[in-house]
């Protein structure tokens, strides 16, 4: 019999129904499965589901990434044995988690006032693009949208370019961790109330929360920025600088960094400039100052300036690729890459959890199931025949 769960404890005493597609939401299970949940991911049956393939493929490295740790097991919910079938699942679980347009839920009987009457401790999760009411409800959600109407492609690029995208789904991942938060509190609190509840995210309002400073600084201050390139919107020199054998990032904002980096490269008269012993005036020279700083660095390599700053106490970094990522020796030190074995595949490897706990870790144990793999197991702890198993199979409720 194949593994129900991660070899994480943390979560082990919780079990989640994982209904979600695309990228939020099994981005939100996949944390809850790393951590230990027993995760039974409800897949439609092959050819019902018009989604299916639309991150290319069930072995595509996407999919692999996503969806390890989960049992799988086939429903077809429009059917009424399916949702019979669905519901016990509800009855002893405790966490739901679905990304359906809003008004789907509804039509299939899914929502949460119908699945509270059947298990009270239930905590619905729903991932929706722009909330579960509102003028723009039923609009589908999708990545770059959110990326656009959250304002984040307004402060990315540069100035003399149109807005610019960024090169991740940044808005999918983030509203799929705000979601998995949520239910992490509503579980916790559930200890307390003995009830659960309904918890919502959104890509609209995730994208706009995770633009944080740019967000309040329109609020607080009433001025709506606009994109800086590489460089920090309000801090100098922070930004971008050209080495002899490519690009690489220096953070020093501060003037004891500022002062420290010309004397590193050796600009004595740009560190005693009376003009730029304060980051405001350095600012407003920004673009001559970056100029001058780029004469130096070009004189040298990306390595001799990164160790050379950083050992003088200004933040500088490379600007990897992501084979040069998973090369790096602190990347390797912090394990952000886990092998996994693939039947077909051989040994693959996925992204680990960013966070660390120091007696329940996070664990990645078991690759993505087969479509439907774990249908006979799951229904027979259900209390259903081998004969009524057939049955649902002959008429495609599974």
């Amino acid at each position: 019999m194949h593994p129900k769960s991660s070899d994480s404890q943390a979560l082990k005493r919780f079990k989640v129904l994982d209904l979600t597609r695309i990228r939020s939401g099994p981005t939100c299970v996949r944390t809850l499965a790393d951590f230990g949940a027993e995760v039974i991911r409800i897949e439609s049956p092959s050819g019902l589901d018009p989604n299916e393939g639309a991150l290319g493929g069930r072995e595509t490295y996407d999919m692999l990434n996503l969806h390890r740790n989960k049992r799988s097991i086939t429903l077809n919910l429009k059917e009424p044995e399916a949702r019979e079938i669905f519901y016990k699942l509800v009855g002893q679980s405790d966490v739901v988690v679905e990304n359906f347009r809003p008004d789907v839920k509804f039509r299939l009987g899914i929502d949460y006032e119908t699945l509270s009457v059947i298990n009270p401790r239930i905590v619905l999760a729903s991932i929706s693009g722009f909330g579960e009411d509102g003028p723009y409800r039923k609009r589908p959600g999708f990545d770059q949208i959110a990326q656009g109407m959250g304002g984040l492609m307004s402060v990315t690029g540069f100035s003399d370019q149109g807005p610019v995208r960024a090169g991740i789904a940044i808005a999918d991942s983030g509203a799929g961790v705000f979601a998995a938060t949520g239910i992490l509190i509503a579980l916790l609190e559930r200890e307390s109330s003995g009830r659960g509840q309904w918890v919502q995210s959104n890509l609209l309002h995730a994208m706009i929360s995770l633009c944080d400073f740019q967000a309040a600084r329109y609020l607080i201050d009433g001025e709506v920025p606009g994109p800086s390139g590489n460089d920090h919107p309000f801090a100098t020199p922070m930004g971008t600088f050209q080495a002899s054998d490519g690009y690489f990032n220096i953070g020093a904002s501060g003037t004891n960094q500022y002062r420290a980096l010309c004397e590193v490269i050796g600009r004595i008269d740009l560190r005693d400039e009376p003009r730029y012993q304060k980051n405001p005036e350095r600012l407003k020279d920004r673009a001559y100052l970056n100029a001058e700083l780029n004469k130096s660095f070009t004189q040298n390599t990306t390595a001799f300036w990164v160790q050379a700053l950083n050992d003088a106490g200004v933040p500088a970094g490379p600007i990897y690729n992501m084979q040069q990522v998973f090369e790096d020796p602190q990347v390797q030190h912090l394990e952000a890459a886990v092998k996994l074995p693939h039947p077909r595949r051989g040994e693959i490897q996925v992204v680990s959890q960013p966070f660390k706990l120091s007696r329940t870790p996070s664990a990645v144990s078991f690759t993505q199931r087969e479509l439907g793999e774990d249908n006979l197991d799951i229904l027979s702890e259900l209390g259903y025949t081998f004969e009524e198993i057939k049955q649902f199979q002959q008429k495609k409720v599974i």
